[in-house]
């Protein structure tokens, strides 16, 4: 097989591709395979991974115009079309470079995010999108005589969302998000909804309207691409959907 990787680093006119001939071994992964070409062929490829260090996500990128965890990708079944994930088009996974999916794996820098080199991305407004949502617990007791218990009901709902990583897969998925920089985004909006659907939230805690904007729950169009290609089945849509119900009903009891 053939492993075509993104080439990027300050000062080049334009990026470039650089191909690598490997024999995959069995479960081989996308990561493994890029650890290869930095040893084979060129030790300054760059790309960003901290697998069993406690900090999942870190290895995202776009692979075969799929915006995956190259940790848990695995070269075979990708090569053999069983990693297919029926996305929306946009114009970021578009054709860069011409390849055969059947024998190449292509592997680029995860979209929507400015590239410092190779494989390596900026997450800075990935981040400041997070941190503007306040994703902070504020509980209607904040000392309270014993545990809060919570319904088990409650808790799988939560887990549906507490699950996020921060890998950017969904924001570098998103049609939304190249259209519009502004957008918040999918990740930043889960996980917003997280906090809103906590039981142990202060019932006067509004938290939907933190991103009651229009680059907020409004700016969505419900693609569906964040919930396809999210590594650990968080469902950004389905929060959004809920959301924007939340605030319609609200809004029209108001009037």
């Amino acid at each position: 097989m053939k492993l075509r990787v993104y080439r990027y680093h300050e000062g080049m006119v334009s990026p470039r591709y650089d191909a690598f001939e490997l024999e995959p071994s069995p479960g081989m992964t996308v990561l493994e395979a890029l650890f290869q070409f930095q040893e084979k062929l060129d030790d300054s490829l760059a790309f960003h991974y901290s697998c069993r260090g406690a900090v999942c996500g870190t290895c995202a990128m776009l692979i075969n115009k799929v915006p995956r965890l190259a940790c848990r990708t695995q070269v075979a079944p990708l090569l053999k079309g069983n990693l297919k994930v029926p996305i929306f088009p946009y114009p970021a996974i578009g054709e860069t470079v011409p390849w055969d999916p059947e024998e190449e794996v292509l592997v680029e820098p995860l979209p929507h995010l400015p590239v410092i080199r190779d494989l390596i991305v900026d997450m800075g407004i990935f981040f400041q999108y997070y941190r503007f949502i306040e994703p902070v617990f504020r509980p209607s007791d904040p000392n309270p005589e014993k545990e809060r218990i919570m319904d088990p009901a409650a808790v799988e709902k939560l887990e549906a969302y507490t699950n996020c990583i921060l890998c950017a897969a969904c924001h570098g998925a998103c049609p939304v998000v190249g259209q519009n920089p502004e957008y918040l985004g999918p990740a930043a909006l889960a996980k917003l909804y997280r906090f809103h659907i906590d039981p142990r939230e202060a019932e006067e805690n509004s938290t939907l309207k933190r991103a009651d904007i229009p680059d907020g729950w409004w700016a969505c169009e419900l693609y569906g691409n964040c919930n396809r290609v999210c590594p650990k089945g968080v469902p950004p849509r389905t929060a959004i959907e809920k959301a924007v119900a939340a605030l319609n009903k609200e809004k029209k009891e108001a009037e």
